[in-house]
């Protein structure tokens, strides 16, 4: 599984507003970018963050009517939150977050990157053993 996540260390303001917090939260994994003028990458994931705790996969044409968005632009969006590992899709191809509650779901990738560090620093030991 290849999993792609850029940590950005943003500094998070006072605020305790539901949406900031989201947008903080997604701006620090690098989920979102500024070529993303409608926040559209945004509102799908908190579209998706509004059904984990449902436990209901959304398919793209349903995503797409919810947001008022074209299907294209979903896919888009839904194959950079796929490909951070962040997103799964489900056989009957629905898309669901990885876990039902944000802090299962950065516990996970907090794993998952923690397992990527111990592999790194295995090759980096590795690679000075066989350069002496």
């Amino acid at each position: 599984m290849s999993q792609r996540i850029t940590i950005i260390n943003i500094r998070k303001g006072d605020t305790r507003n539901i949406n900031d917090e989201l947008q903080w939260l997604g701006n620090s994994l690098g989920l979102f970018n500024l070529r993303d003028r409608d926040s559209s990458c945004f509102r799908v994931f908190i579209t998706l963050v509004k059904t984990a705790r449902q436990n209901k996969p959304l398919s793209s044409d349903e995503i797409a009517e919810r947001l008022n968005l074209s299907r294209s632009t979903v896919i888009h969006h839904l194959e950079r939150l796929l490909e951070s590992g962040i997103v799964m899709k489900e056989r009957r191809g629905g898309y669901i977050l990885r876990e039902r509650t944000m802090e299962s779901l950065i516990k996970d990738v907090h794993q998952d990157m923690e397992a990527l560090f111990s592999r790194v620093q295995e090759v980096a030991k590795e690679i000075d053993e066989l350069m002496g």
